[in-house]
């Protein structure tokens, strides 16, 4: 697994490639945070889109089952009545087990929503789910992606090794 360091060019076209798979017109755009922001942000720009949402999702960190099989927090996502009947593209930056997107999108589908996803990449071999894929991606990696607008001292590969900021009193 290598590291792969992205410019704005290359998301440029890596939205390109997405743009033109969509399935448009969409009702809404739901943006997954913080790594769908950006793309989302740059898809919404591209369709003109102005009902853009946001869903933040957490699940608990750590290693083995118990972490694996958590489950989600929602932190912030969009009322029912926001999505139900309407056409949803959920918006992330990268597929990597999965659990993120599709429990959005399970979330928009159980609101009553017609969901339709979307990465930048997606990492089918670390996939927890085998049956499910994204419904449009631009690349297939196995790689660590940094994307232009993460800071690298913020990757979380670097957070089991980055010293620990001192305590301010």
């Amino acid at each position: 697994m290598g590291r792969v360091y992205l410019t704005w060019h290359d998301v440029e076209e890596l939205i390109t490639k997405v743009m033109m798979q969509l399935n448009t017109p969409y009702d809404a755009l739901l943006l997954i945070t913080r790594g769908g922001i950006v793309p989302g942000g740059m898809i919404a720009e591209a369709l003109k889109m102005k009902d853009v949402l946001t869903a933040s999702v957490l699940f608990q960190h750590g290693l083995g089952v118990r972490a694996e099989m958590s489950w989600p927090r929602f932190q912030q996502f969009p009322a029912d009545p926001l999505l139900n009947g309407k056409k949803i593209l959920v918006v992330d930056n990268i597929w990597d087990r999965g659990r993120t997107i599709v429990t959005v999108k399970s979330r928009v589908q159980g609101a009553g929503g017609i969901a339709e996803t979307t990465v930048l990449h997606w990492k089918q071999r670390q996939s927890l789910f085998k049956d499910e894929k994204p419904d449009y991606y631009a690349a297939l990696t196995e790689d660590w992606i940094y994307y232009p607008w993460q800071r690298i001292d913020d990757s979380d590969d670097l957070v089991s090794v980055r010293p620990r900021a001192p305590e301010l009193s």
